[in-house]
C-alpha cells in the first residue's frame, strides 16, 4: 500500500465534521488568547491574569461554540468550500465577537476599554479558520495531484540483478512514468536480500508478489534476457497480463528520435534479435569520413538505416536518392531534427532515368554509393515482373555504369537471400543484378574495361519491420481483432534487426578486397507460425482464442524455405564470424551484357513471355514454384 493511499484513509477516518468542530474551537480559542495577550502588551499584565482573563477565555469558548452550533460552518465539506462559504466564516466570527461583546456588557467593570481586543479577535477567527481549510485543500490538491501520478506509473520488477539492471533502476529511480519495486531473479534466493535498498524476489514467489504488490510489468534490460524468458517468464506475463518492457540498445530510436525514460514495451523484435554483432568501428570510420556517400533508396527501411549509421560516421555529405516523395519528406525532417549540423541533400529521382542519375552524380560527386532501391515484395513482382527487371535490372544497370563514368570509388549494392537459387522473379532480378555489377568489376579488375570502382555485394534475409513485411502486416491484423494470415503452418524465414544487417553492410565494406559478394550468418530460422503467435501473446491475447490464426496458401513465387546463406560449401570464411564471401558462378562482362539489354528492352515492350524465357536462360538455377512461370521452366 502506497503512503499517498494511506493518508487517504487517514483522512477519510479522521477528519469528520466532528473532528473539523472541535479543531475549529480550538482554533477560536486560540485567536481569542492571542488577541487577550496584545491587549496586555499594550495596556498592562492586568488583563492577562485573574479573574479578568478567566472570564475572557470562557466568554470566548461558549460563544464560539454557541455561534457554531447557530452557523454549522464545521459541516461544510472542506474541498468544496466556495466564495458564500467564506461569507458564512465571517458572519460566524462576527457572531462569537457580538456574543462576547454582550457579555461584556454584563460585565463593563471588568472590560472597560476591551473593545480593540473584540476587533482583534474577530480577525484573527477568521483567518485560522480560512488559513485551516486552505491549508487543508491544498494539501488534498497535492494529494491529488501525486495519487493521479502514482496511478499513472507503472509498477515493475527488473529482471535480475545485473550491472545493466542496477544502471536502469539508478536511470529510473526519478522517474514520473515507472515505479521500481524490486528485482526479481532467475536464481534461488536463501534469504530475503536488499540491493540498492530495493528486495530481491525469488522468481518462485512471483505470484505472491504479483499480487501483493499490485505489479504492472516486468522489465527486461537486454533482449537476451528476454529471449531466454521465453518460455518461462514472458509467458507468465502473457498469462497473468503484464507488460513486459525493455530498455532499448542505444542506437534503435524512434521516430521522433527517441525513447520515452529509454524503456519501451517489448517486441517480437527483441525476441528474434541475437547477441550483438561486433564491427571495427576505426575501420569503418577510416572508410567513409569525410566522405560523400549517396544511398539510393534513401527513403526505404535499409536507406534509410544506412544513413542514420553513416551520420556517426563523420561523412562529409550524404545524397538521399529516392523516389518516393512522401517518405523522403519525413526522413528529411529526423534528420533536420536529430542531425542538424548534416550536410545532406535530398533527391527525389528514379533509378529508371539515367539523365536523373546524371545530374544527382555530376553535381554532387558522391565516393561511395550504397545502392538500395530495389523492388522487393515477391507475389507483387510476380504479377508485374516487367516493373521488376526496370527497377531491379535496369535501375542496378544505370546506378553502376554512372558509379564507373564518374570514378566512384565503391558501389554496394543490397541484395537478398531471395538471390540464391531463385524462385520468382523477384528473386531472379535481384540475381541478374548481382550479375551484372560483378562481371563490370571483374571486367575493370582484369584491364578489360576503364574505370576504378570496386562493386561489393552483400545478400541478407529478411528484415525484421521493414515496410510491407510480415510484422507490420501481422500488427495491423491483431489490432484490427484478427484473424491472423498465415500462408503454410510451416513455413519458415530467416530473420535479421535493420540495424544488424547495416551494421555488417558497412563492415562488409572493410572487408572487400576486390570485386566480391558477401552473404551474412542469419542465424536460425523462424517459423511464421510461432512468429504470428507470440506477437498476439505480446499483444495480450491467446493465440486461436482471442485472435484466430488462419492458413491462406503459399502465394505466388513463394517457398517453405529459404536457402541458407552462410555454410561451408557455399561460401569462404572472413574474419568476421558474421559475414562470408559467397561462391557465386561468374559471368564476363561481354557475354552478359547483350542478355541485361535485351531484357531491359523485353520489359520496355511488355514482352513477359520473352522476357522470362530470358530469364531463365541467363539464370538456369531460377525453377519458379507456385507461379505462372513454371510453363517456362518446362519449355526450355
Amino acid at each position: 500500500m502506497s503512503v499517498f493511499t494511506k493518508v487517504a484513509r487517514y483522512f477519510n477516518r479522521f477528519l469528520r465534521a466532528e473532528v473539523i468542530f472541535v479543531i475549529d474551537t480550538i482554533l477560536s480559542l486560540l485567536a481569542s488568547i492571542i488577541a487577550l495577550l496584545l491587549l496586555g502588551y499594550l495596556r498592562g499584565t492586568t488583563y492577562t491574569t485573574g479573574k479578568f482573563a478567566l472570564l475572557w477565555i470562557l466568554s470566548a469558548l461558549v460563544c464560539t461554540l454557541a455561534a457554531k452550533l447557530i452557523f454549522k460552518s464545521h459541516q461544510l465539506v472542506i474541498r468544496h468550500t466556495t466564495f458564500n462559504d467564506m461569507i458564512r466564516f465571517v458572519v460566524e466570527a462576527f457572531a462569537k465577537v457580538l456574543f462576547m461583546a454582550l457579555a461584556i456588557y454584563l460585565f463593563k467593570e471588568l472590560f472597560n476599554g476591551v473593545h480593540f481586543a473584540l476587533i482583534a479577535d474577530f480577525f484573527l477567527t477568521i483567518f485560522l479558520s480560512l488559513a485551516l481549510r486552505l491549508g487543508m485543500i491544498s494539501g488534498y490538491q497535492f494529494y491529488l495531484s501525486k495519487r493521479k501520478e502514482e496511478k499513472n506509473m507503472l509498477r515493475v520488477l527488473v529482471y535480475r540483478t545485473s550491472e545493466k539492471s542496477l544502471a536502469a533502476v539508478v536511470r529510473l529511480k526519478n522517474s514520473k512514468h515507472y515505479r521500481i519495486l524490486g528485482f526479481i531473479s532467475n536464481q534461488k534466493q536463501r534469504n530475503q536480500m536488499i540491493l540498492s535498498d530495493l528486495p530481491i524476489y525469488d522468481y518462485e514467489n512471483v505470484d505472491q508478489v504479483v499480487h501483493d504488490f499490485s505489479v504492472d510489468g516486468i522489465l527486461f534490460t537486454t533482449d537476451t534476457d528476454a529471449q531466454y524468458e521465453r518460455d518461462r517468464l514472458l509467458r507468465y506475463c502473457y498469462e497473468h497480463n503484464l507488460r513486459p518492457l525493455i530498455i532499448p540498445s542505444i542506437d534503435e530510436v524512434t521516430p521522433d528520435g527517441s525513447h520515452k525514460n529509454g524503456v519501451r514495451k517489448l517486441r517480437i523484435e527483441d525476441l528474434l534479435g541475437r547477441e550483438e554483432i561486433k564491427i571495427e568501428m576505426d575501420k569503418i570510420m577510416a572508410t567513409f569520413q569525410g566522405k560523400v556517400v549517396m544511398v539510393t533508396g534513401a527513403a526505404g527501411s535499409i536507406g534509410s538505416e544506412l544513413c542514420r549509421q553513416l551520420v556517426n560516421f563523420n561523412v562529409r555529405r550524404l545524397i538521399l536518392f529516392d523516389n518516393a516523395e512522401t517518405p523522403m519528406h519525413h526522413f528529411r525532417l529526423e534528420l533536420e531534427e536529430r542531425f542538424p549540423d548534416l550536410d545532406f541533400v535530398p533527391v527525389i529521382g528514379d533509378v529508371r532515368q539515367p539523365a536523373r542519375l546524371d545530374f544527382a552524380f555530376r553535381k554532387y560527386g558522391p565516393q561511395i554509393v550504397f545502392h538500395a532501391a530495389a523492388y522487393k515484395h515477391v507475389p507483387l513482382m510476380e504479377e508485374n515482373p516487367c516493373e521488376a527487371v526496370q527497377v531491379n535490372v535496369f535501375g542496378t544497370h544505370n546506378v553502376a555504369d554512372k558509379c564507373v563514368e564518374y570514378g566512384v570509388e565503391r558501389m554496394v549494392m543490397i541484395s537478398t537471400d531471395k538471390a540464391v537459387n531463385p524462385t520468382n522473379i523477384m528473386g531472379c532480378t535481384k540475381r541478374l543484378a548481382e550479375i551484372y555489377i560483378q562481371s563490370l568489376g571483374l571486367a575493370i579488375e582484369s584491364g578489360r574495361r576503364e574505370g576504378s570502382t570496386t562493386f561489393v555485394t552483400t545478400r541478407f534475409g529478411n528484415v525484421l519491420g521493414s515496410n510491407g513485411s510480415v510484422i507490420p502486416r501481422f500488427s495491423e491484423q491483431i489490432a484490427k481483432g484478427g484473424p491472423v494470415t498465415v500462408t503454410h503452418p510451416e513455413i519458415t524465414r530467416f530473420f535479421m534487426t535493420i540495424p544488424e544487417a547495416c551494421r555488417l553492410v558497412m563492415e562488409a565494406v572493410t572487408l572487400a578486397t576486390g570485386t566480391q559478394i558477401f552473404a551474412f550468418d542469419m542465424g536460425k530460422q523462424v517459423k511464421i507460425d510461432n512468429l504470428a503467435r507470440h506477437m498476439i501473446e505480446l499483444a495480450g491475447y491467446k493465440p486461436d482464442v482471442d485472435i484466430k490464426i488462419e492458413y491462406t496458401g503459399l502465394r505466388p513465387g513463394e517457398k517453405l524455405y529459404e536457402e541458407v546463406l552462410s555454410n561451408s560449401e557455399n561460401t569462404i570464411e572472413t574474419e568476421h564470424k558474421s559475414i562470408f564471401i559467397a561462391k557465386a558462378r561468374k559471368y564476363t562482362y561481354e557475354e552478359i551484357l547483350p542478355d541485361i539489354l535485351e531484357l531491359e528492352d523485353f520489359s520496355v515492350k511488355v514482352d513477359i513471355p520473352d522476357m522470362v524465357v530470358k530469364m531463365k536462360q541467363v539464370v538456369p538455377e531460377f525453377i519458379s514454384k507456385n507461379s505462372v512461370f513454371e510453363q517456362y521452366d518446362v519449355s526450355r
